[in-house]
């Protein structure tokens, strides 16, 4: 779901395409009615789905729209992932 930074692009390491492409840890939940995910590492970023590919596209979305929102506010306190 997320996409991978290729070593030669011209991206700077502050833009916000850059935090886009970082792959964080995302810890999966089954529930009765479908599963709960979410990000760890970004405090707040969770998401539900009713099928676990549902899921993982809701939380690709909740990511987009955590680090878009923190970028814009303040970009230093966007984690690097731990992994």
């Amino acid at each position: 779901m997320s996409t991978t930074l290729d070593p030669n692009s011209q991206v700077q390491s502050d833009s916000l395409e850059y935090y886009l492409s970082l792959k964080y840890l995302v810890a999966i939940y089954p529930e009765k009615t479908g599963f709960t995910v979410m990000i760890p590492e970004l405090p707040g970023c969770m998401s539900q789905g009713k099928t676990f590919d549902e899921a993982m596209v809701n939380i690709d979305k909740a990511k987009r729209l955590w680090l878009s929102v923190v970028y814009g506010n303040d970009k230093s306190q966007i984690p690097l992932p731990s992994n």
